[in-house]
């Protein structure tokens, strides 16, 4: 995997939004493969995340997939 490829996350990232299936791009890649920081945005182009995984985090995307969409709401709640 190199930088600018599409990936597909492999498992929920606990202290994220992440969710296993949600696609991001790799920005840098680390130690020959062995880690790669991962960006990920909603379908406008507002970032959501940009996370330093493991290879077995992430994965290729295949030529057969087809992208879907799932609402997450970026802004944070507000404390009263």
């Amino acid at each position: 995997m190199s930088e600018f490829d599409l990936v597909v996350l492999q498992e929920d990232i606990a202290d994220c939004r992440l969710k296993t299936g949600d696609v991001g791009t790799i920005l840098t890649v680390y130690n020959e493969g062995k880690a790669f920081e991962v960006e990920f945005v909603t379908m406008t182009g507002e970032a959501v995340a940009i996370e330093t995984l493991l290879s077995h985090q992430i994965r290729p995307v295949r030529s057969s997939e087809v992208l879907a969409v799932r609402d997450m709401d970026l802004q944070e709640t507000s404390e009263s």
